[in-house]
C-alpha cells in the first residue's frame, strides 16, 4: 500500500489480521526516497545503505511528518528498506511512492516463499498476486535501529550482524522491547512464523521425543536423525550451506505442516552468522513447551 495513504495501509492490517501495534516496513526504490520518510540519516546508516542496499537490511530511523502513525504503530521511528527483486522495484516505481509491505501471509503464520503460499493463506482477500518466483533469501530482513545511544539490532535476518559490524563497528544485540513495552519492529513478538502443527526445537541428538506416540516429523539441518521413527524428514542443507538452509526453511516447515503430523521437531542450527536468524525463526515458531 502507498505508505502515505493511511486508508490503504489499514487494508493491510485487515487482510493479514494483523494487530495495529505491530509496525510495518516501508520499501523504497532507491535511497533518494529516504528524504520523504525520515528526518535524518546518520553516517553509519548511509554506509550500510551503500553496502547492503538493495538487499535484506531494514533501517529504523526517526520518521518525517509525512508518514502516518498507522504505518509505525504510533512510534516516532519508521522502518525502511530497499528490496533487491526487480519486480518489487518496478512495483514501487509504478506506484510513484514508497510502499508499506509486510510478508504476504496471515499474521503470526509461516512466512510465504512462493506465490502459491500467498494464495493458500490469503485466498480471495488478495486483489492481485505478483509472482516473482521463489524467494532467494528465504527469511526476512535484518532490522537495525539507530537510537541515541547507538545502533541496535532488533531482528536477525538476511544480513549477518558480523557483516554489519565489519562496516560500522559494534552493534548492540540485547534490546527486545521499548521501555514502554511497545514493539519496535516486525518479527519481535515471542511467537511468530508458527505452523498449525505443534513445533518443538531440539538440539541434534536429543532423545526426549523419540518415544512420542503420535506421528512426528523432523526438520534437520544437514542429515536425517539417526534414532527415532519419523513420518517425514526435511533436510535444510546437506552440504551445510547456511544460505541454502535459510532459503529452504519456511518451505520445509510448510511441507511438514501439511502432512497431518502430531508434532514437528525442528533441529537448531549452528548459532553463528545467518544461523542466528534461522534459529530465531525456529524459536519464535515453537508452539509446544515442556513442563
Amino acid at each position: 500500500a502507498n505508505a502515505f495513504d493511511g486508508r490503504a495501509v489499514a487494508r493491510i492490517f485487515e487482510i493479514k489480521r494483523r494487530p495495529r501495534f505491530d509496525p510495518l516496513i516501508v520499501h523504497v526504490a532507491g535511497p533518494e526516497s529516504m528524504e520523504q520518510l525520515v528526518t535524518d540519516i546518520p553516517r553509519p546508516a548511509r554506509l550500510l545503505m551503500e553496502r547492503f542496499w538493495p538487499g535484506p537490511l531494514t533501517l529504523v530511523l526517526e520518521k518525517s511528518g509525512r508518514v502516518p502513525d498507522i504505518v509505525t504503530a504510533g512510534l516516532p521511528t519508521v522502518a525502511v528498506r530497499m528490496p533487491r527483486h526487480p519486480m518489487a522495484i518496478a512495483l514501487i516505481e509504478r506506484c510513484g511512492s514508497p510502499i508499506a509491505a509486510p510478508s504476504a501471509n496471515l499474521f503470526g503464520c509461516v512466512s510465504p516463499t512462493a506465490a502459491e503460499h500467498v494464495a493458500e493463506q490469503l485466498g480471495d482477500n488478495a486483489d492481485l498476486i505478483l509472482d516473482g518466483g521463489p524467494t532467494s533469501v528465504g527469511i526476512e530482513s535484518t532490522v537495525l535501529a539507530f537510537l541515541p545511544d547507538g545502533p541496535v539490532l532488533l531482528r536477525h535476518g538476511g544480513v549477518e550482524v558480523e557483516a554489519i559490524e565489519a562496516a560500522i563497528g559494534p552493534v548492540s544485540c540485547d534490546r527486545r522491547t521499548r521501555d514502554d513495552g511497545r514493539v519496535e519492529s516486525p518479527g519481535m513478538l515471542p511467537r511468530h512464523y508458527a505452523p498449525r502443527t505443534p513445533l518443538k526445537t531440539v538440539d541434534r541428538g536429543e532423545t526426549e521425543f523419540e518415544t512420542w506416540g503420535g506421528k512426528v516429523g523432523y526438520l534437520a539441518f544437514r542429515s536425517p536423525p539417526q534414532g527415532g521413527h519419523f513420518e517425514a524428514v526435511e533436510v535444510l542443507s546437506p552440504d551445510g550451506d547456511m544460505r541454502g538452509a535459510a532459503a529452504r526453511l519456511f518451505g520445509a516447515i510448510r511441507r511438514l505442516d501439511s502432512m497431518g503430523l502430531d508434532l514437528i521437531l525442528a533441529e537448531l542450527v549452528p548459532n553463528e552468522g545467518l544461523g542466528r536468524a534461522v534459529n530465531d525463526r525456529l524459536s519464535r515458531a515453537e508452539n509446544l513447551h515442556s513442563g
